[in-house]
């Protein structure tokens, strides 16, 4: 299938590592020409490495300045930005009793901050030249209230109804803007969920993992690439039509109808 991204410049925000950076190596193979940011120079240099004539930036995307100069850095350098991913970011796992104010606005600032800071400028460049897509990946913390994950599922239910509401704002003005949930994926993260997860429950992180990918339907994590090709496709030209919408991608581990 040809996914028309051929020329398309995107930029993905944590395009270093995970899941991130699987989807720039997607896009980056269906001949998009790719912009990366990161928090870590390190890691953008090593995931350059793997992404020959890819673009690479730093900056902190919790600060509205810094997403704003890589916004307009990335768009003088690609010219022009047709396609975003937003993948920075993740709130820090806390058990209910160590929650305080500070953790609850801290999770806010390192998950909606931190994409929204960049979604907001972006989108109103694409809607002045009449075209773009966006591709939030939130998780599905925001659907299910986990314990360990209170802070950062209220994060990504603000994000999940950011991305629906700005689809339906700017729809008209040639914008597509979708968000998609994975599951437990093969990632640094999910290393952190599980010593939050063991923490929690007075566990080793070995058993919180085996008990996490039991209660999978289909008894597996994902893998990054699969996410990826998924981002891919929404990404498209096939995808056309697609917009306003969150599209869980959790092994069926949360069996709801939206």
């Amino acid at each position: 299938m040809d996914l028309g991204l051929q020329g398309k410049t995107a930029l993905v925000t944590g395009g270093s590592k995970g899941i991130g950076l699987a989807c720039a190596k997607a896009l980056a193979s269906e001949g998009a020409r790719m912009a990366i940011c990161s928090r870590s120079r390190i890691n953008v240099d090593a995931a350059l490495a793997e992404l020959p004539g890819a673009f690479g930036v730093t900056a902190d995307l919790r600060s509205a300045g810094e997403a704003g100069k890589v916004v307009e850095t990335v768009w003088r350098e690609l010219g022009r930005l047709d396609i975003l991913v937003t993948s920075a970011g993740a709130a820090t796992r806390t058990p209910p009793h160590e929650l305080s104010p500070d953790a609850w606005r801290e999770a806010m600032d390192n998950k909606y901050f931190s994409y929204i800071n960049v979604i907001d400028p972006m989108v109103k460049k694409m809607a002045a030249r009449g075209a773009g897509v966006v591709v939030n990946i939130i998780g599905a913390g925001g659907k299910v209230a986990a314990p360990t994950h209170l802070a950062g599922g209220a994060a990504n239910a603000a994000l999940m109804l950011a991305t629906v509401g700005l689809a339906n704002a700017y729809a008209g003005q040639g914008l597509r803007i979708v968000g998609l949930n994975p599951g437990l994926t093969h990632t640094g993260r999910v290393r952190d969920a599980m010593r939050a997860v063991a923490a929690d429950q007075g566990i080793s992180e070995e058993e919180a993992l085996r008990r996490n990918t039991a209660a999978i339907p289909m008894g597996r994590l994902a893998d990054p690439e699969e996410i990826a090709s998924v981002v891919a496709f929404l990404c498209s030209t096939q995808a056309s039509y697609l917009t306003g919408v969150v599209v869980s991608m959790d092994g069926a581990s949360v069996p709801t109808v939206v």
